[in-house]
């Protein structure tokens, strides 16, 4: 039997040979024997202090209790999970003359299995030598088993095969829950095999459970779970719960839900349990309002104050809703009479999730701890998260050093989380010390910060990160979805052909969540293309596969393709979501497909039932803005049952700016300062609306108070990839190894457009110097830099990717449509709102941007 060496819990005397006349003469005694009764009496209900009392009482006045009380003790002990007591217990019957029996001995073993102490209890089993029986070794299979040892519970059920004790449905039923793993399954297959020899597999119900624990936990085998279930002679609402639960712990929310309701059909009475099954399972959207009707069964079966049951109503009503709203849920979490860390918990969880109440998840925290309930490691792991999505990594400091106070800052989804927190807030230093002091990197681990590099543009870390963790780890499906976010956000499409390579060489080319990010890389990278290549091969397509591909066409301006996959889309039976939405609103924005748009943002709510989020409205003001219909964006703004914030009204500044209309600029200016006054994109539009004016009075004012205000406008910058190595410049770049090479082409370049038509726009330059002047500082712009070294630097057989972190400036787009004639090039360009493709003097965007 294999053995560890660990701190025991208590010290275990082993028993000495008692004298044999103490029992007679014990029994005899009518004082005694009412003494004894009593103290069943007391135990049976649980009144262990008083049954204590009472052992005292028999002592004191001369006698000694025997086996059977300290039996019945033990075991209300293990009964009412009061271990202290049973502890105490095991200390008088160590001092008391008894010998005890293996009906004792079993006790103790349960009680020490109970308490999470194997080692004591181990000793215990160690010490019965002959005394050992079947209640003994099927205890001791289990204790392991209950303290995640799973191993040793499977080699001692083994050795006691080995023995020559022949299993019984306890020991059955423990030995499977050992091997409820993915290591362990096979052994438990094993076993299964041994099971239905002994026809235990169609005689006890909890051998059927645990058969059914072993198929979902160790397998993820709902099929053969469910054909376990059916084959069961009897099941009682245990098992009714059981398959639920798991049905929806592995996504299965359908059949949960249709298990559900088919027990109540058979005259089964739901429980806590079941109840707080089937309503995780009403936490996918679209079961919501059967969701809202099991809370009205809740109410009728008076489980509404079970801190169980409510724990699943607050993350039922979190996850269901269709809007972001977390008023249901925060309304049941305030009816609750008592709160517990689950409830706490569910709830500060939902607020982070709900991707709107971040600051709302700090509030309940600040709360929490007023309470006596402290949090656990999931509920710091939430506001981590939440600190992540404010960028706030000072009040995550604060709350992580809470975790520390209380013993939780080493579990890894705490540290993964105060590592997601950092990546989020752009502090990948902190991020990357977080991750080397993390004593047990795990997968996760290694997930998180690669796709923090990932995320903060800083591939090459990414990438040294992954081939560290391809050789000592291993990846999964996650990383690789990770590693093409970061291709994908600096525009590395040479990268991310190298992971697509290994992909394909790993064989999981096949997996949804990797060709999702396929798609997604290929698009942004440029290449719509090899995208829909993806798409097409594909075999199993989700929402997200289908949002991702429309998202794609609607970016690179292919307006019309992007409505036919959406339509496809529909025909196919996939419901769209929120983001499907936004995607198609972006495509007929594109293009100008305004009565197009207006049947679409209609047909969200009557067709799909999706109410309209704040980035749709945002679509819709782009698609009236764009078209040159500003008055009727603003009306439609005003008709609004809700007050629109700053991102609406930055839409429409945007598009006064590209119209010139500074009355309404002005008016948009004011409504985004008013929410958010230090906002610099704003200050910086309604600058350049004035610069365009010639205004120069107005825009020193705006400039001085930005000043003044210590905002920072976000600088220009353009990047492009070579040789898979990413080069950015910024305006007026001069730090290149190759500068030089760079201006002379660029020099060249603007004498070549010039001879065949090329003007400069010189009004687009907004300072107050000379035309002259102007010129060169158009020719200084970031995007025409970049295409400067991809002339000289790429094949002249591949398109030259330009990516830009701002809208491009109207001049450059120009002159890139006259270089792509000179050079003989095909130039994309990626900005913040769209894809150019630009070749033989034309733009995909038929100018309209």
């Amino acid at each position: 039997m294999i053995t560890l060496s660990l701190p025991s819990p208590a010290k275990f005397i082993p028993p000495s040979p008692k004298s044999k006349n103490l029992k007679s003469r014990r029994i005899r005694n009518p004082d005694f024997e009412a003494l004894k009764d009593t103290l069943i009496r007391q135990a049976n209900v649980g009144n262990l202090k008083q049954a204590i009392s009472t052992l005292d009482h028999i002592s004191q006045m001369g006698f000694t209790p025997d086996l059977t009380s300290y039996t019945v003790l033990l075991k209300s002990c293990i009964r009412t999970r009061n271990f202290q007591i049973g502890q105490l217990l095991h200390s008088k019957l160590n001092d008391s003359p008894l010998e005890p029996d293996s009906i004792l001995l079993n006790s103790l073993i349960s009680l020490y299995s109970k308490m999470g102490s194997w080692d004591t209890a181990e000793k215990i089993f160690e010490s019965m030598g002959e005394k050992r029986d079947l209640v003994s070794w099927s205890a001791m299979i289990s204790c392991y088993a209950h303290c995640g040892m799973e191993l040793e519970s499977v080699f001692t059920f083994f050795d006691m095969v080995e023995f020559g004790e022949y299993p019984n449905q306890f020991c059955f039923s423990a030995v499977i829950q050992a091997c409820c793993s993915a290591e362990l399954g096979w052994v438990g297959l094993a076993i299964f095999g041994f099971v239905i020899k002994t026809g235990y597999f169609e005689s006890d119900i909890c051998v059927g459970c645990a058969m059914i624990d072993l198929f979902t936990k160790g397998f993820s085998d709902l099929r053969s779970a469910k054909k376990v279930f059916d084959r069961m002679p009897e099941r009682n609402l245990v098992t009714w719960t059981l398959m639920i639960t798991r049905f929806s712990q592995l996504g299965a929310s359908r059949d949960a839900v249709r298990l559900f309701l088919e027990m109540v059909s058979e005259g089964f009475v739901p429980d806590r349990f079941t109840f707080s099954g089937v309503l995780s399972a009403c936490a996918e959207p679209g079961l919501s309002l059967l969701g809202r009707q099991l809370h009205g069964g809740v109410i009728k079966s008076r489980l509404s104050a079970d801190v169980c049951v409510g724990c699943s109503l607050v993350d039922m009503y979190a996850k269901s809703t269709m809007d972001g709203s977390m008023d249901d849920s925060r309304k049941v979490f305030d009816r609750m009479a008592d709160h517990n860390v689950m409830s706490w918990t569910a709830i500060i969880t939902g607020y982070v999730q709900s991707g709107h109440y971040d600051m709302e998840a700090i509030k309940l925290y600040c709360r929490m701890i007023d309470s006596p309930v402290k949090p656990n490691h999931f509920t710091f792991s939430s506001l981590l998260k939440a600190c992540g999505n404010l960028s706030n990594p000072a009040m995550g400091e604060q709350i992580y050093n809470h975790a520390v106070k209380l013993g939780l800052a080493s579990v890894n989804c705490v540290a993964n989380s105060l590592i997601s927190m950092y990546a989020k807030s752009g502090r990948m230093e902190e991020a990357r010390k977080a991750f080397e002091l993390l004593f047990e990197k795990n997968l996760v681990s290694y997930n998180i910060i690669v796709d923090g590099y990932s995320k903060n543009l800083d591939s090459a870390e990414a990438f040294e990160l992954f081939s560290h963790l391809d050789s000592e780890v291993g990846v999964d499906t996650f990383t690789f979805a990770s590693l093409l976010s970061g291709a994908a956000s600096v525009g590395a499409v040479g990268k991310g052909e190298q992971i697509h390579a290994r992909v394909l060489k790993a064989g999981i080319q096949s997996n949804q969540s990797v060709s999702n990010a396929l798609i997604s890389m290929y698009s942004r990278c440029g290449n719509i293309e090899a995208a829909f290549q993806v798409f097409e091969g594909m075999e199993d397509r989700n929402v997200i596969s289908w949002t991702s591909i429309i998202t794609g066409f609607a970016k690179h301006g292919f307006a019309h393709r992007a409505v036919e996959l959406f339509n496809q889309m529909l025909e196919d039976g996939i419901k769209p979501n929120e983001v499907t939405y936004i995607a198609v609103l972006s495509a007929c924005s594109h293009v100008g497909l305004v009565d197009e748009g207006w049947k679409y943002f209609d047909s969200m709510s009557i067709d799909h039932g999706i109410t309209p989020r704040m980035e749709h409205y945002a679509c819709m003001v782009d698609l009236l803005g764009r078209s040159g219909s500003l008055e009727k964006a603003v009306q439609f703004i005003k008709s609004l049952p809700l007050n629109v914030d700053a991102l609406v009204w930055r839409t429409l500044l945007g598009a006064c700016q590209v119209h010139g209309n500074l009355q309404l600029g002005k008016y948009a200016s004011e409504m985004i300062l008013e929410q958010e006054p230090n906002d610099p994109a704003a200050h910086v539009l309604l600058s350049n609306l004035y610069a365009s004016r010639g205004q120069w009075e107005e825009v020193a004012k705006i400039r001085k108070d930005m000043k003044e205000k210590r905002m920072v406008k976000e600088a220009g910058c353009s990047w492009i990839e070579a040789e898979n190595i990413v080069h950015k410049f910024y305006v007026g770049d001069t730090k290149h190894p190759k500068a030089k090479e760079i201006y002379e082409k660029l020099g060249k370049v603007a004498l070549k457009i010039k001879e065949i038509g090329y003007v400069p726009n010189t009004d687009l330059v907004l300072h107050e110097v000379e035309d002259e002047q102007k010129e060169q500082y158009l020719f200084q712009h970031s995007e025409k830099i970049a295409l400067a070294f991809g002339l000289i630097s790429t094949s002249k057989q591949k398109p030259i990717r330009i990516f830009k972190n701002l809208r491009v400036c109207g001049d450059c787009h120009n002159a890139m449509k006259f270089i792509s004639v000179a050079e003989g090039r095909e130039i994309i360009i990626r900005d913040s709102n769209r894809f150019h493709h630009i070749k033989d003097g034309l733009c995909s965007c038929n100018d309209y941007w």
